[in-house]
Order: structure tokens, then C-alpha cells, then sequence
């Protein structure tokens, strides 16, 4: 796969098949675009082509008044490019200056007479250029206009849910990780660091990977506790995962994302490790001594071990 940092690296081709947007989490919609795109691409004898931005655009033109969480961090998304199948993704550096680019001079610049087009695949709702005026008619206005064709995949659906980032966002946020997975099409994860934390868990007979979050923007469940697999020095690990403000000991205090990691003895301070999502167990609770809180943790072992036991991964 090709990545693309600037106008002046790319490399024209008028039989490119492209798809414009963030694919933040790459869902199953998402997924049905890239299919496609890789499938024109390959029946015209072209290339797939797959435009991002970065930062994110809300970084530089949100209206401050929601915080930005994201489901994909760029380096992960790039990783599930490849692993697709995509010929070649540009990354457009998102500045203020670019976000007043209209519909139409963007096009011009960076797909007509940059990239080259000979066919765009996006979503029903996708929208384009400054203050996000241009939807798909004016693109097939463009289309007919210069020579390409369009295609508009409409909505997908999982049981009753609408398929898109944003309703992703809401089913973490509430806690419903299966139904999130379902509409990803895999398991939702993370990355970070192992750092110190206070060291409570290895007394307890749970010692736990207290992970620091390689991004500061990426989407965190709803606090609770949930079962897990965790990738460690190249190998997976089943594990439960706590998420919350440790009441039992604290007043106050900083959210922590802890992982006791089943059969496990290593030390990994340091160490780079992934989180893969796959059910929420129960919520944060405040427990009245610290025996309490050893014989829920004890039951929550038996539980999370039960789900891994006969969780078939998604992907």
C-alpha cells in the first residue's frame, strides 16, 4: 500500500476508484464501500484509492462545544487499509486554510487534476467542502461535468440500528459493546502503554496493567467492568477489565483502565499492549471493605472466564 502525505507526492492516474472521508472505525458500512472500491478497481484494471484527513477535522473547526472522540486512530486505520487490500491512501493535512476549500475547488485541485478519477464510491449521507456544503448531487453533478461516475451506497442497518460512527459512539458510551462489535464487524479496541499505578491489585491476588491510552481522543466505554483480550509481546491473553475511578478507595480521582490478565506473571511496565472489547459485565461499585471487593473480583473471574470461554471472535 501507498501513502501520500502531500499533493506533490501523489502520483496522477485517471483510472482511479476512490472513496472521500475519516472511516472512523471502519464499520460494515464502511467496509461494503472499501469491497466495492477494491472490486471496480480491480475489474477497470485502476487503483483503489482511499482520501483521509488529518488531524481530524473537528480538531481545527469544531465548535468547542463536544469533546472529540474518535473510534480509529490514524495508525490503525492505515493497518486495516492494508490488511483490505488498498492500493493507496492519501492523507490530507487538515488546516483551517484547506476546511475553506469549496466542493468544488477541492475536487478540482485534488481529485480531477491531483489524484485522477474515473469512478467515487461514498455513503448516502457524505458530505464535502467548506462548512460541509457539498452532499452527493453536487458530486454527481461533478461527475458528469469531468468524466467519472458515481455511486451512493445507502444506509446499512444491524437488527434495528442504523450503521454509522456516531451511533457506535452511543452504543460504547452505553455499554452495549456486543451490539457495538456487531455493527463494527470485530471487536473494539485500544492501545497504550502499561504504567505504575498504585500497586493495590497484586495485593489483592489481582494484579492489574494499569494502560495509559496512546490517544487522548479515542473513545473509552462506559465505566464497568467487561471481559477482554489482550495482546502482550505477540501473544493474546484473555483478562477482565476494569474501567472507573476505584470508589472503594478513593473520593476523588482519575478515571483508570486497569487489566487483570488471566495466567499472567510477566512484568510489561512499558510495554505497548492492545485491548479487544467483547462484553460489559457489570457496573463500578463502591464496596463497604476490601474482602467485599476480593469476593466480586472473584466472581467476576468466573464470569469473565465463562465469556471467553465460549466467545467465537468476530473477525
Amino acid at each position: 500500500m501507498i501513502i501520500y502525505r502531500s499533493l506533490e507526492e501523489v502520483v496522477y492516474n485517471k483510472n482511479s476508484v476512490l472513496s472521500i472521508g475519516m472511516f472512523d472505525g471502519i464499520h460494515k458500512a464502511h467496509q461494503a464501500i472499501l469491497k466495492l472500491l477494491i472490486d471496480r478497481a480491480r475489474q477497470n484494471k485502476g487503483r483503489s484509492v482511499v482520501v483521509t484527513f488529518d488531524p481530524h477535522p473537528k480538531e481545527i473547526v469544531g465548535n468547542g462545544n463536544s469533546k472529540l472522540e474518535i473510534l480509529s486512530t490514524l495508525k490503525e486505520k492505515l493497518a486495516f487499509f492494508e490488511k483490505f487490500g488498498i492500493d493507496v491512501v492519501f492523507i490530507i493535512p487538515f488546516t483551517y486554510e484547506f476546511s475553506r476549500l469549496s466542493l468544488n475547488e477541492f475536487y478540482s485541485k485534488y481529485i480531477i487534476n491531483g489524484i485522477g478519477v474515473s469512478e467515487v464510491i461514498e455513503g448516502f449521507n457524505h458530505q464535502l467542502g467548506r462548512d460541509r456544503e457539498g452532499g452527493m448531487n453536487q458530486i454527481v453533478d461533478l461527475g458528469k461535468q469531468n468524466n467519472f461516475s458515481v455511486e451512493t451506497l445507502s444506509m446499512m442497518k444491524q437488527s434495528e440500528n442504523n450503521i454509522s460512527s456516531s451511533e457506535i459512539r452511543k452504543m460504547l458510551h452505553e455499554g452495549k459493546v456486543e451490539l457495538a462489535n456487531r455493527m463494527l464487524g470485530t471487536e473494539y479496541t485500544f492501545s497504550g502503554e502499561v504504567v505504575r499505578g498504585h500497586g493495590r491489585g497484586k495485593k489483592l491476588g489481582y494484579p492489574t496493567a494499569n494502560i495509559k491510552i496512546d490517544n487522548s481522543h479515542k473513545l473509552v466505554p462506559k465505566i464497568g467492568v467487561y471481559a477482554v483480550k489482550i495482546h502482550v509481546e505477540g501473544v493474546w491473553y484473555g483478562g477482565m477489565m476494569s474501567i472507573g475511578y476505584n470508589p472503594t478507595f478513593h473520593e476523588h480521582h482519575d478515571r483508570t483502565t486497569e487489566v487483570n490478565i488471566f495466567s499472567f506473571d510477566k512484568d510489561i511496565y512499558g510495554e505497548i499492549v492492545t485491548v479487544e472489547c467483547i462484553e460489559r459485565t457489570r457496573d463500578e461499585k463502591k464496596f463497604n471493605s476490601v474482602d467485599e471487593l476480593v469476593v466480586e473480583m472473584k466472581n467476576d473471574e468466573v464470569t469473565t472466564k465463562k465469556i471467553l470461554e465460549h466467545y467465537i471472535p468476530l473477525s
